[in-house]
């Protein structure tokens, strides 16, 4: 069976394979994009999606021409509320205190007898140090 396939039809099936699993991802694209959109009522989405479905190519390249800088958009909204999101919840856990603030906590440890001088000292030069 192996045998009667040639060069050619391994190439031709390789690159079939390849424009589909490019299609597939350009179509989950756009109808991810569809659905996040808050501007498209409910009847404009179903549209949509009949007309992917009834003409996909056709439906994949004119929804790109028609919305293509909006879904850029969203897209560049989302990445950046993800960025901020994340870099509140680094700025959470890693609890930026200022020096002052630094200090302040090491003395009401030291006061408190829960560290000696000399650990306060070094946590002091630390705070100080950046």
């Amino acid at each position: 069976m192996l045998a009667d396939t040639s060069f050619t039809t391994f190439l031709w099936s390789l690159i079939v394979i390849f424009f589909m699993v490019i299609f597939f991802i350009l179509l989950f694209q756009v109808i991810g994009d569809l659905f996040s959109r808050h501007d498209a009522s409910g009847w404009k989405k179903a549209a949509w999606v009949f007309f992917l479905i009834v003409a996909p190519f056709l439906g994949l390249f004119v929804y790109y021409i028609a919305n293509g800088h909006g879904m850029a958009e969203r897209a560049a909204k989302a990445q950046q509320a993800a960025t901020q999101q994340f870099d509140a919840h680094v700025r959470e856990v890693a609890g930026t205190q200022s020096p002052t603030d630094q200090i302040a906590s090491a003395k009401a440890l030291l006061d408190a007898g829960t560290i000696t001088q000399e650990e306060f000292d070094k946590l002091k030069a630390q705070a100080l140090a950046g």
